[in-house]
């Protein structure tokens, strides 16, 4: 099994819990955890006051600027996976290309409907793999993954959507027999043809939990990363039942508290094994859906620290141009005007605030109703003068959606020359 590399920010390596010994105590530990922040009232101005005057080093999170890509499960969908060997080839010409670029950090996808591109007693096999969800490829990809991205001095943060079983009635084409959609109906919501774990359901969040734990103890990744995937629906009927049986009065808090939980029990998890370990989460670009459609009250986590912590990063989705205009006429998430309005929270001291860019956007546009929505992302080096503009707001880093966008068959004339303005500014210009 592949081994973590040491940390670059202190030649003292900090105390590390064994992982085959930490899962038994990591599910309570983190509930303790969550029903603490959940008890807590909203953070007054003193104690966020208090909290920014007293730094607290984070050994998670990197000293220098984070500079990450996703690779999703439409990535690995073009890969070949018909051999061990097809698959190292396809993933050194992927790793190169990052590193390159002057990256430092892949956002791999590892779960992306219930299931896993590794070895799990608790999920089956990705149908990414062989085609058929539950069937077992006669290797690991995850484990050559890490190999040959450590190999590279690069981090590996596993990406894993937390409740998404199905997106649509043919992804996945066949659930697996093993698959929480057969063998946890009951935890399961249909949301138009898709399928998703309840978030009201405690015991879903539990067995979220455990999935994180599991792969932790297994892998040598280098943090976990959640995407946006929290409620999916703001439809009242999904969770009637429990919120009825809650006793709540407000169901828009008790949902966020319900997100808040998870996210808390995933936090304490992942520090409990390993504290040099990341936890971030990348959601909308709009923090009123966040709140308000997903009930994820992203802003919170940014403010809570110390005891309270429950994320060492936040990367909302900024997938807008210069001048993106709505059709109201309102440019509040024009990428000029956005990127301050997220700085500008209380965040307190150990949590990240990183960015992710829109490279999906390269030379297609962002269905602005400005008249440039696509010609302004079409000049060769829209992503590198983003780059520069979150530098000279002090942003700790960003991260590129997706590879495939800038790599591959599917990839823009555009791509190219976005990659060699990037290269310039990462130093990586040949």
């Amino acid at each position: 099994m592949t081994q973590r590399r040491k940390s670059k920010k202190t030649e003292a390596e900090p105390r590390r819990v064994n992982r085959r010994t930490f899962l038994a105590g990591a599910g309570a530990a983190a509930c303790v955890g969550a029903g603490l922040w959940l008890r807590r009232k909203k953070f007054s101005k003193r104690d966020k006051t208090k909290a920014e005057k007293q730094p607290v080093e984070n050994p998670a999170l990197p000293a220098g600027e984070w500079r990450a890509v996703w690779v999703s499960y439409l990535e690995w969908a073009a890969m070949d996976f018909s051999s061990a060997d097809a698959f190292r080839a396809g993933c050194v010409q992927m790793l190169e290309n990052c590193a390159g670029l002057g990256l430092n950090t892949v956002l791999a996808q590892v779960r992306p409907f219930g299931d896993a591109l590794y070895k799990s007693q608790l999920f089956p096999w990705s149908h990414l793999c062989t085609g058929v969800q539950g069937q077992d490829p006669g290797f690991d990809p995850l484990d050559i993954l890490l190999q040959e991205a450590h190999g590279r001095g690069l981090s590996v943060e596993a990406w894993l959507n937390p409740y998404r079983l199905r997106s649509s009635a043919a992804m996945p084409p066949n659930l697996a027999e093993n698959n929480l959609a057969n063998t946890h109906p009951e935890w399961v919501c249909a949301v138009g043809d898709g399928l998703y774990l309840n978030p009201a359901e405690p015991a879903v969040a539990d067995y979220v939990v455990q999935g994180v734990a599991e792969l932790l103890q297994n892998y040598a990744v280098d943090g976990i990363h959640f995407d946006d995937y929290f409620y999916p629906t703001t439809e009242e009927s999904i969770d009637a039942a429990q919120f009825a049986a809650s006793g709540a009065a407000d169901l828009a808090a008790w949902r966020r508290q319900n997100v808040t939980a998870l996210v808390k029990k995933v936090h304490d998890t992942v520090k409990t094994a390993d504290p040099t370990l990341r936890f971030g989460i990348s959601p909308q670009g709009n923090p009123d859906n966040d709140l308000n459609s997903q009930y994820s009250d992203v802003t919170a986590w940014l403010a809570a620290g110390g005891e309270e912590q429950v994320v060492d990063y936040l990367c909302p989705q900024i997938y807008w141009g210069y001048g993106y205009t709505l059709q109201s006429g309102s440019t509040r998430f024009a990428f000029e005007n956005i990127v301050p309005a997220w700085l500008a929270y209380p965040r307190a001291e150990g949590v990240a605030l990183y960015f992710g860019l829109g490279a999906y956007r390269v030379g297609a546009g962002d269905g602005g109703a400005n008249p440039d929505s696509v010609s302004g992302w079409s000049t060769g080096d829209v992503l590198a003068r983003q780059v520069q503009d979150l530098r000279s707001q002090n942003a700790g880093g960003w991260a590129l959606y997706r590879y495939g966008s800038l790599f591959g068959a599917g990839a823009p004339e555009q791509a190219a020359a976005e990659c060699a303005a990037l290269r310039t500014v990462t130093g990586k210009e040949t």
